[in-house]
């Protein structure tokens, strides 16, 4: 009965989108941080600008994630921390943007790109995932950030964020950007979880779901594909996960190639 009843709030509190506002997710799969590893002339750093240019020239779109600088500017970067990725230390939120900006990513990858750089050599050469990392209590700088970096932009662009609010703030701020809920069941199969997933469903009222392919399939996340709102999947990474995203999923954010 709770999931009949969750089901049909679904339908009127999170409609899905237009299909051509979101055609885009389906035509290409996403290199998860860029193209990155061993490969090519030598290691490519992974949210590089190198990373990134792989992509683009394989024929691949891209995921990238965003961390805030000290004054909130969208720094292209995973971790909280610099230390697992370059040879500072201390958090990328207390550093402020010139020192960022100068900071060498380990082995020869440049320096830390900013969200304007990144969009500048993708340029509409590929779509592009933005995940803003939710772990951050006031949000609304970056939200703000990756807004101005995306003003103007020609290309295919979605962000996307674990944080329901920050959905939800892109939703009501900039309705025209296109909008994803990144999901993992991973400890919440239970009835707390899934009420918590239709919650945030409703608080983000997203464009697209990216889900965590451990968990597909996914009662949650085939309800809400059928009903309209595509389903992609990450991280993919083996034959075996290829084989379930092909079948539960509408795309890929992948580090291994199919194949």
């Amino acid at each position: 009965m709770l999931s009949f009843l969750s089901n049909k709030i679904d339908a009127i509190r999170a409609r899905p989108p237009e299909a051509s506002r979101v055609a885009f997710l389906s035509e290409q799969n996403f290199a998860h941080r860029g193209l990155h590893g061993a490969m090519f002339d030598g290691p490519i750093l992974e949210n590089s600008l190198g990373a990134f240019e792989a992509a683009i020239q394989a024929g691949y779109g891209m995921e990238c994630d965003v961390q805030p600088s000290s004054t909130g500017n969208a720094m292209v970067f995973h971790d909280k921390e610099l230390n697992r990725l370059t040879g500072a230390d201390g958090l990328i939120s207390e550093t402020n943007l010139d020192v960022l900006r100068a900071t060498p990513l380990n082995g020869n990858n440049g320096n830390i790109p900013t969200l304007e750089q990144l969009l500048n050599l993708v340029g509409s050469r590929q779509p592009i995932l933005i995940e803003i990392k939710s772990d951050v209590t006031n949000f609304a700088p970056l939200c703000l950030s990756v807004r101005r970096a995306l003003e103007g932009y020609r290309g295919k662009a979605a962000i996307m964020s674990f944080n329901p609010a920050i959905v939800r703030w892109f939703r009501k701020s900039s309705p025209h950007i296109v909008r994803g809920l990144v999901i993992t069941e991973e400890g919440t199969r239970n009835l707390r979880g899934r009420a918590k997933r239709h919650s945030a469903l409703w608080m983000a009222k997203p464009d697209f779901l990216a889900y965590d392919i451990r968990d597909l399939p996914s009662k949650f996340a085939s309800n809400q594909r059928a009903r309209g709102i595509p389903v992609l999947t990450w991280t993919v990474r083996t034959q075996g996960q290829h084989e379930v995203a092909n079948q539960h999923s509408d795309g890929l954010i992948f580090e291994k190639p199919n194949g």
